[in-house]
């Protein structure tokens, strides 16, 4: 479980980048492994995260509020679990944590909001 001391408070501008994701019309199944998937299955859903992530205007936020969060499962921000995993084991060792090159186009519009029913 993500660690809620590490979660932003209830500021609503902390997490309005979330609007513009490009995950937010697809299927969660895609971001999050299913009790027991291994191998080739798993590095196959991965890798269609990413490709969802790559096309995401604010994949940097994503990841950066993933890293700090600690988030334990799914892909955020074109970084599977254990790709996070690794970053805060380098970190906690004091090494250079090595991540993942950013390839996402560039937000095209400014932060909306959808407005409240």
């Amino acid at each position: 479980m993500a660690d809620a001391v590490n979660q932003p408070g209830p500021v609503a501008e902390l997490w309005e980048w979330q609007y513009q994701g490009a995950c937010r019309t697809a299927s969660p199944e895609v971001f999050f492994h299913p009790e027991g998937e291994r191998g080739p299955a798993r590095r196959r859903r991965d890798e269609r995260a990413k490709q969802v992530c790559a096309t995401c205007p604010v994949l940097l936020e994503c990841r950066t509020q993933a890293l700090e969060a600690r988030e334990p499962y799914g892909v955020w921000g074109g970084m599977t679990e254990d790709e996070r995993q690794a970053y805060h084991d380098a970190v906690d060792a004091g090494e250079t944590p090595v991540l993942p090159e950013i390839t996402a186009r560039p937000a095209t519009s400014p932060l909306t909001t959808p407005e409240a029913s």
